[in-house]
C-alpha cells in the first residue's frame, strides 16, 4: 500500500457517486490508479480503477474499460466481480469491482519462485476462471502474474483480476495499450503481436506466467518490437522445470495456437488428473510422463485395466508394444492448394492404412504431391470412414483454382476461389451434398474468380453489344481488376435494353466484382452520329455549359424550355495545333454545324477564342442578345422539340471537310460524308470530346 501523493486522482475520504468512500491507494501507473474503497451503505470493501482525465476521453483506453466492465455478468469465484462503471464530474472514468485481499502471484515471482505443485494448483484455479470468461466470449488478453491474486495467500483461491493499467512499476512488466495490441510483451501470445487474440491466447499467457513465477524472474523477450516478434516465434525454454509442470507449460505455450490445448476446460480436466495423489511421486522418481490432453486414461475402469494386464502377460498384445497414438481433440485435417500451386496437408489419421489412403487420394485427385510427414496418427476420429470422408471433400475442392479445406470433428469448412460464379455454385452444391451424406456440418466461403481480371478479356464480349458507339472500360490503376473491385463500362447505347444485355453478358465473367454500366441511352438519330465517331483519345478540351441571361454555369447539362444555352470550349493555351470542328446533333435528325459555318468560316485553333491565365476559351453558342446583334454568333432557345442533343468537338490536323457545310443539315447526310472522310484517311483526328444537353418541361 502506498502513501497518498498530491497528484493522485482521488484523495482519502472522498466519496464517489454518494456511495464509495476512498480509503487507500492500491496501485499507480502511467494511465491511472487503483484504490480501495468501502460502500457507505453496505460496508462492502471494493476496488476502484480510475483513468486519468486526459485518457478518459481516449477511445482505446475506454474500449479496454468497457471490455473489463462487460465481465460484470460473470459470477465465478476465480474471477473478480465487476459491479459498476461511472464517471466523476471532473471527467475521470472509473470501474468498481470486488476487492480481493491477498497476495499477487507476482509477489511469489519477486521473492524467488514457487513450488511446482503450488503452481499446478494456481493453474487449475485460473483455468477454471478462464472457462467462465471464455464461455461469455471474453478474452482476458492481459493475463500475467500481477493480474492473478491469491486470496489470503492460498493458491487454491487464485482470482483473475486486471490491474494492468495501474500497476506498481517495480514488477518490471510493461502494459501496452493500442489499436493493435493490448497486453504485456513478456506474457502475450505470439498472435497478439499481430493484433489477434482468442481464448487460447489466454492459455499461452497462463503458461508463460507459470514459467516466470517458477523461475522467479520476469522473462527477457527483447527490448524492441522486432526482438519480441523473433522471440515469440520460438518455444519457451523450460529446461530445468520438473514434470509434470514442464509438459503443462510446454503445451500451453506452443507458438501455434492450433497446437495448444483446445480449451480452458481441457486444461482444467488435465491438471485435475495431474494433481491426483501418487502421480507426483511417480514423476519425481524419474519416469518421464508427457501430458497430451488424454484424460481418458484416468477413467478406465479398474477391471478393464486388470483384464488388459492379464492379456499382456499371455502375449496377446505383442504386436502393440509401442505407445498407442494419442487422442486428438478436436480431430483435425487441413489441406489445400494456394495461389502459387503450393500444397498443404496436415492433420490426423486413425491408422496407417487410412493415413496412406489420404495421402494417395490427395495426390491422385489434386494431381500434386503432398508435403512429407504431414499426417500424424491419433485416435478420436469422428468417423470410421475418416479417409473416405476426406477423399470426398478432396474431390469437391479439386476443381477450384485455389482452396483450403479444414475439418475439425464433425465440422468441415471449405474456402477458396472458383474460376467463375458458375464454378462456385457447382462447388457449393457438391460440397453440401458430400458433407450431408457423411454427416458433417458445413461452412462454405468460396469466392468467384478470376483472381485478376484485365480489361482485354472483357473487350471482345462488349464489341457485339455496341449499339451506339464504342463501349469503353477505363483501365484500372494496377492493370487488372482484383477481387472486390468495381468494373465500370462507359459509353452510349440505343435503349435501356442494351444496358441489361451488357450486364447479363459480363456478369458471369467478372466474378466477385461490382459491375457498373454507366451508359447513356441516346436517340437512334444521335446514335447514327455516335457510331461514326472515331475511337479518338479524349484530349485536353472541355465543353462548358452556361446560360445566356446569367453568369452561373450549368453543371448538369439540363435546360428548361425557354432557357438560352451558352456553350464554351476550353483548352490550354498551348493547344493550338490544327483545326476545331463543333456540331450539335438533336433527336429530330437534324445536325447544326456550329463551327465552322457559312457565317463563321475560320476555325484554325490558334486563331480562335481568347486566352487568359493559360486557358483558351472559345465560345461556340452565344446568348440570344449577342446573336441578335451579330448574326455570325449562333444562338438558340430551348423549345418543346429540343429534347436530348449531343455536342461534338473534334480537333483535326486539317479541315475536316474540304468545303463548308450548311448551318443545318440532316444527320444522315452528315454521317455519310463523315464516313467517307474517315475511310479515306485524309484527315487525322487528334482528339475528341462530347457532351449531352438535355431538356425538361
Amino acid at each position: 500500500m502506498f502513501d497518498p501523493l498530491p497528484g493522485d486522482i482521488f484523495r482519502k475520504g472522498q466519496v464517489l457517486n454518494n456511495t464509495y468512500e476512498i480509503d487507500a491507494v492500491l496501485g499507480r501507473g502511467g494511465t491511472g490508479e487503483v484504490y480501495r474503497a468501502s460502500n457507505r451503505i453496505t460496508g462492502r470493501v471494493v476496488a476502484i480503477k480510475a483513468l486519468k482525465r486526459e485518457l478518459s476521453a481516449n477511445a482505446s483506453y475506454l474500449e479496454l474499460m468497457k471490455r473489463e466492465e462487460e465481465m460484470r455478468s460473470i459470477s465465478h469465484d476465480a474471477v473478480v466481480r465487476y459491479t459498476d462503471c461511472s464517471q466523476t464530474g471532473e471527467g475521470h472514468v472509473y470501474l468498481v469491482m470486488d476487492y480481493v485481499a491477498g497476495t499477487p502471484l507476482s509477489d511469489w515471482l519477486e521473492s524467488g519462485g514457487a513450488s511446482p505443485r503450488d503452481l499446478l494448483v494456481v493453474a487449475h484455479r485460473v483455468a477454471e476462471g478462464l472457462v467462465a470468461t471464455h464461455e461469455r466470449k471474453i478474452v482476458h488478453r492481459d493475463l500475467s502474474p500481477d493480474n492473478i491474486i491469491l486470496r489470503d495467500g492460498r493458491p487454491e483461491e487464485a482470482v483473475i483480476i486486471d490491474f494492468g493499467i495501474a500497476k506498481d512499476s517495480t514488477t518490471g512488466a510493461r502494459t501496452i495499450v493500442g489499436n493493435e495490441f493490448a497486453g504485456k510483451y513478456e506474457y502475450a501470445a505470439p498472435e497478439q503481436m499481430h493484433g489477434q487474440a482468442e481464448p487460447r491466447s489466454d492459455l499461452y499467457a497462463l503458461g508463460a506466467s507459470l514459467l516466470a513465477t517458477f523461475r522467479g524472474r520476469v522473462p527477457d523477450v527483447g527490448r524492441s518490437p522486432g526482438e519480441v516478434l523473433r522471440h515469440k516465434e520460438h518455444r519457451l525454454d523450460t529446461s530445468g522445470v520438473p514434470e509434470p509442470l514442464k509438459t503443462l507449460i510446454d503445451d500451453l505455450t506452443q507458438p501455434d495456437p492450433a497446437h495448444r490445448p483446445p480449451s480452458a476446460a481441457a486444461v482444467v480436466k488435465e491438471i485435475a488428473r495431474l494433481l491426483q495423489p501418487g502421480l507426483d511421486g511417480a514423476r519425481q522418481s524419474g519416469r518421464e510422463i508427457k501430458a497430451r490432453w488424454r484424460p481418458w486414461l484416468a477413467i478406465l475402469p479398474v477391471g478393464a485395466l486388470s483384464a488388459i494386464a492379464g492379456l499382456w502377460l499371455f502375449g496377446a498384445f505383442e504386436d502393440l508394444s509401442t505407445t498407442p497414438p494419442p487422442i486428438a481433440t478436436p480431430y483435425k485435417l487441413v489441406a489445400g492448394v494456394d495461389e502459387q500451386g503450393r500444397t498443404t496437408l496436415a492433420g490426423f489419421a486413425p491408422d496407417a492404412g487410412q493415413q496412406e489412403a489420404i495421402l494417395t487420394d490427395f495426390a491422385r485427385t489434386i494431381g500434386l504431391t503432398p508435403p512429407d510427414g504431414t499426417l500424424t496418427l491419433a485416435e478420436g476420429a469422428p468417423s470410421e470412414r475418416w479417409a473416405e470422408d476426406v477423399a470426398a471433400f478432396f474431390a469437391v475442392a479439386a476443381p477450384l483454382d485455389e482452396w483450403k479445406l479444414e475439418v475439425a470433428d464433425r465440422t468441415v469448412r471449405l474456402t477458396g476461389l472458383a474460376a467463375d460464379k458458375a464454378g462456385r455454385e457447382a462447388a457449393v452444391t457438391r460440397f453440401s451434398a458430400a458433407a450431408k451424406q457423411a454427416g458433417y456440418e458445413t461452412v462454405v466461403r468460396i469466392a468467384a474468380g478470376p483472381r485478376d481480371l484485365s480489361p482485354e478479356k472483357l473487350k471482345p464480349l462488349l464489341a457485339p453489344l455496341e449499339t451506339c458507339g464504342p463501349l469503353l472500360i477505363p483501365p484500372p490503376e494496377t492493370g487488372t481488376y482484383p477481387l472486390g473491385a468495381i468494373v465500370s463500362i462507359r459509353g452510349n447505347v440505343a435503349s435501356s435494353k442494351d444496358i441489361k444485355a451488357v450486364q447479363q453478358a459480363l456478369a458471369p465473367h467478372v466474378g466477385d466484382r461490382e459491375l457498373r454500366v454507366d451508359a447513356t441511352v441516346l436517340n437512334s438519330q444521335l446514335c447514327v452520329v455516335q457510331e461514326l465517331l472515331p475511337d479518338a483519345r479524349q484530349g485536353q478540351m472541355t465543353i462548358v455549359l452556361g446560360y445566356g441571361d446569367r453568369s452561373e454555369p450549368n453543371m448538369s447539362g439540363i435546360y428548361s424550355v425557354g432557357d438560352n444555352p451558352v456553350i464554351d470550349v476550353l483548352a490550354p493555351a498551348t493547344l493550338d495545333e490544327g483545326y476545331l470542328w463543333v456540331a450539335i446533333a438533336d433527336v429530330t435528325g437534324n445536325l447544326f454545324n456550329v463551327l465552322p459555318n457559312i457565317k463563321r468560316p475560320d476555325h484554325a485553333l490558334a486563331d480562335l477564342g481568347t486566352v487568359s491565365e493559360g486557358m483558351r476559351t472559345i465560345r461556340v453558342a452565344y446568348s440570344t442578345a449577342e446573336g441578335t446583334i451579330d448574326p455570325a454568333k449562333l444562338s438558340f432557345a430551348v423549345d418543346n422539340t429540343f429534347g436530348r442533343s449531343l455536342v461534338i468537338v473534334l480537333q483535326t490536323n486539317l479541315p475536316l471537310f474540304q468545303q463548308l457545310r450548311p448551318t443545318t443539315e440532316s444527320t444522315k447526310s452528315f454521317a455519310e460524308d463523315l464516313r467517307e472522310v474517315i475511310a479515306s484517311g485524309r484527315v487525322s483526328i487528334l482528339s475528341m470530346t462530347t457532351r449531352l444537353i438535355d431538356t425538361r418541361n
